[in-house]
């Protein structure tokens, strides 16, 4: 993440973005944990999961909103904003 360092995203445990087939989801870096809804987009050629998340920071309750590019079969490429907070790009590969 470009934001915070790997210190801070993998904190409590190693940080990680699960999305289902129904668009639903959940991840957690850091101490920020949240829920996914999201659907695809496509704009001509291009495709991007976009998502709203509801959550939590420690024990305050956040929200936000959020995108995933996917690049080949294993790499993501997304951003995501806390609603009147920060917001950081972030790569991903998938997990094993």
């Amino acid at each position: 993440m470009e934001m915070w360092d790997a210190d801070y995203i993998n904190m409590e445990r190693q940080a990680y973005l699960k999305i289902k087939s129904d668009g639903l989801g959940d991840f957690q870096f850091g101490l920020v944990r949240g829920q996914i809804d999201g659907e695809v987009e496509t704009s001509g050629n291009n495709e991007r999961f976009s998502f709203t998340w509801d959550g939590n920071d420690e024990l305050d309750p956040v929200s936000g909103s959020g995108w995933i590019t996917l690049h080949g079969t294993d790499k993501i490429i997304g951003k995501i904003k806390i609603h009147l907070g920060d917001s950081s790009e972030f790569k991903g590969v998938k997990a094993n």
